[in-house]
């Protein structure tokens, strides 16, 4: 029976554990799409407790927490920080089989050097011995856990709205020489649909410094937002999408729904659909002109919990997978490369039934230039645990060419979830290595080894331009 935990955790053969320890363990980190807040960077945050730490923002652990009937008073609300562990400690064990269970404990063993099991008989020890090394190890700080973690570079996600102004300041620390670099994600200008789409045009309109009246000032206004980011170290944007959608009507058309929009009328979907897709086109173009990645996210049904959302808001925990037409993706690409206007791009699906399609969607645009110009991204959210990822990996090398993936971020919130390429990289090299044991890859560390590291580092480095 194997410890929980070894070193060689998740690696069954010996060509996995050469693979890891010699060759994935030591690459760096590059984290190009994450949630940590910059600000958090620039003032080296010390965190309170573990509680702040590992519970804030976490909505992996909170949907763990409701599962088991626990208030949400312990979850997002007004419990003490103790309290919400302490309930934590007692679910965990029953969490057998979700990545949880693993990305606490190496999060407890690589950070804190606490090696036990979390449970309800041992809350209480693991929350003095971690709030003690958080209260007084000078390294127990937002920038001490990056540069624990070998990390070269963290990619923010920021509003069009944001000055940049704690990117500012961090690229100016000579003290902290990892990247940290701002993607520019406009969400709320092609939100049409979405309460607060109004007041957030008149935001824009500020930032912008001239009326928005029209869909051209809307192109003008992120066209030049793009250029300020990409003054600041911008590699890439985002844009998380409810599903991709591909519908175009005239601009005339288009002003007549951003006035009806404006004026406190509901739009039909039809209408948010194309101004999405005239929107989302326009900022392709601008990656594309200035060589930023563009990012989709997409599948994800938000907030179908009606009554949370009333009393919590968005980003609490209650999304999940939706089924999505993939036909629009196609012609969004189709209608980009037929401008020769195609970026950089990196596709993911929430839903893991799109696995075979995307794989087969990136390979019919490819071309010269640029290896893997176009990725299916790493298992994203609710897939991003050893099933998923194992599945993403097999299914993109059988349709294309795996040694050109970028490999793993966080999307995460947390300092700590650097934990999360350890388990990747565990997870590839277990993969790889069962392949070359089988004899389904020549014997030949030096090109499987190589190919390991350009899927967890050099490949990413390429890629974003770093």
């Amino acid at each position: 029976m194997q410890p929980f935990l070894s070193e060689d955790f998740l690696l069954t053969t010996p060509t996995a554990r050469a693979l890891y320890h010699d060759h994935a363990a030591k690459q760096p980190i590059l984290d190009y799409h994450c949630h940590i807040d910059p600000r958090e960077i620039y003032e080296d945050r010390r965190f309170d407790d573990l509680s702040q730490l590992w519970l804030g923002g976490d909505h992996y652990k909170w949907r763990l927490l409701r599962a088991n009937g626990v208030e949400e008073k312990y979850v997002t609300g007004d419990g003490d920080g103790w309290e919400k562990f302490q309930r934590f400690a007692a679910v965990l064990p029953r969490a057998i089989g979700n990545p949880m269970v693993h990305w606490c404990h190496l999060e407890l063993k690589n950070y804190f050097g606490w090696e036990g099991f979390l449970c309800e008989d041992t809350a209480r020890e693991v929350w003095e011995f971690c709030n003690e090394k958080l209260r007084n190890d000078p390294d127990f700080t937002a920038r001490g856990f990056i540069r624990r973690s070998n990390v070269e570079m963290i990619g923010t996600t920021d509003d069009p709205c944001d000055s940049l102004e704690w990117h500012e300041k961090l690229a100016a620390d000579e003290s902290f020489p990892e990247k940290v670099c701002p993607t520019f994600r406009p969400d709320k200008v092609l939100n049409l649909h979405k309460p607060g789409f109004a007041d957030y045009i008149r935001k824009l309109e500020v930032v912008a410094g001239f009326p928005l009246h029209a869909v051209e000032d809307i192109k003008r206004a992120l066209s030049d937002r793009i250029t300020h980011f990409a003054a600041h170290r911008c590699r890439a944007a985002d844009h998380g999408l409810d599903y991709v959608s591909f519908r175009r009507l005239p601009e005339s058309a288009l002003n007549a729904v951003f006035q009806k929009v404006l004026s406190g009328e509901v739009p039909t979907v039809e209408e948010s659909e194309a101004w999405q897709t005239e929107l989302l086109l326009h900022c392709a173009v601008e990656y594309a002109r200035r060589g930023l990645v563009m990012q989709l996210h997409y599948s994800c049904l938000r907030n179908p919990n009606s009554r949370a959302f009333a009393a919590l808001g968005p980003d609490t925990g209650f999304d999940c997978i939706v089924l999505s037409d993939s036909g629009a993706l196609a012609k969004l690409l189709d209608e980009l490369e037929k401008a020769d206007s195609l970026p950089r791009t990196i596709l993911y699906s929430l839903n893991s039934g799109d696995n075979t399609f995307l794989d087969t969607l990136i390979g019919s645009f490819q071309g010269p230039g640029i290896p893997g110009k176009l990725q299916h991204g790493s298992a994203w959210w609710f897939n991003d645990n050893k099933a998923g990822m194992t599945e993403h990996l097999t299914s993109l090398a059988n349709q294309s060419l795996l040694g050109n993936f970028v490999g793993m971020l966080t999307d995460s919130r947390s300092f700590l979830s650097y934990v999360r390429h350890e388990y990747f990289r565990r997870i590839l090299c277990d993969l790889l290595g069962s392949w070359m044991e089988n004899g389904e890859y020549p014997n030949s560390m030096a090109l499987l080894g190589g190919l390991v590291e350009d899927i967890c580092y050099n490949n990413a480095r390429r890629y974003f331009n770093l």
